[in-house]
């Protein structure tokens, strides 16, 4: 069955060394795997091209800020760019895998051909040992996708975009998030709260214009989000919101140990941006 799936891999990375030989692994059913990156220093790019994957670079001036410093430019830029063999693209990070699961998912969506653009995936975020099934923010991520009707907005944690209908498919793929220790956690979040903080005192850019109506009731899930997303970033107290909203309101307590820390390190987190935007507009 692997072998029918005409569909290409896209992988994200800069400095994935450690994480990248797992994430080709789970996807060697695929006949055209690419690694989209921005400026590795180690060997990630040598480890992409020993395992067969076509590798494309694109650095940056500036090579100490992630993807150049505008992650939805970036990721925009590489699905229309990219020489896919396949009109659907499943899009994965270094430190997550493919499943089983997910690869008949992909088999049977490709035999239905519903019409969908684009669809949500189940992601299992793994910390401390177990899947931490309750206190994850966003557990349906749009992963695949066709290249030419998707883009993204936002400089960091972008949103995705699609000119058309998304689906669901019923199945996972695994995530690892800390598989590189709570320093590296602390390090890339202390990065991108700073990005977070550049782009709420700069007022923002496409993708952050919300609407109450749209939050509550727009029809499709991801355009719920987003402006979900928008509105979030106003309100007050949000560390405090974050964490009760994970631990209390999306029930983390019945992940034990791991669903408590997860919490308070996404409130630590949401208080980093809060600390740096007021630094920011600090005269």
């Amino acid at each position: 069955m692997a072998n029918d799936l005409r569909v290409s891999v896209l992988i994200l990375t800069k400095n994935e060394q450690q994480d990248l030989p797992g994430c080709l692994d789970s996807v060697r059913w695929c006949d055209d795997v690419h690694v989209y990156d921005s400026g590795s220093t180690d060997d990630t790019v040598a480890i992409a091209q020993a395992q067969g994957a076509r590798v494309t670079a694109r650095t940056y001036a500036d090579h100490s800020a992630p993807f150049g410093g505008d992650e939805a430019a970036h990721r925009t830029w590489g699905l229309r760019h990219i020489p896919f063999q396949h009109p659907w693209v499943l899009m994965l990070d270094a430190d997550e895998r493919c499943t089983p699961e997910l690869m008949q998912a992909i088999a049977a969506m490709l035999a239905s051909q519903d019409g969908h653009a684009a669809y949500r995936i189940q992601r299992r975020d793994h910390f401390l040992g177990t899947w931490i099934r309750h206190v994850t923010p966003s557990p349906f991520n749009i992963r695949l996708i066709q290249p030419q009707a998707v883009h993204y907005e936002r400089i960091i944690n972008p949103v995705t975009v699609v000119h058309g209908s998304v689906g669901e498919l019923d199945a996972h793929f695994n995530h690892y998030p800390f598989s590189k220790g709570l320093s590296h956690w602390f390090a890339k979040h202390n990065g991108y709260s700073s990005f977070e903080a550049r782009h709420i005192v700069d007022g923002g850019r496409t993708g952050d214009a919300f609407s109450w109506r749209l939050a509550l009731f727009a029809p499709d899930a991801n355009e719920r989000r987003r402006h979900q997303k928008a509105l979030y970033y106003r309100l007050p107290m949000r560390p405090l919101v974050m964490f009760l909203g994970l631990y209390i309101g999306k029930r983390g307590f019945l992940d034990g140990r791991a669903g408590l820390v997860y919490a308070t390190l996404r409130a630590i987190y949401e208080y980093m941006i809060v600390l740096k935007t007021e630094e920011l507009r600090r005269p």
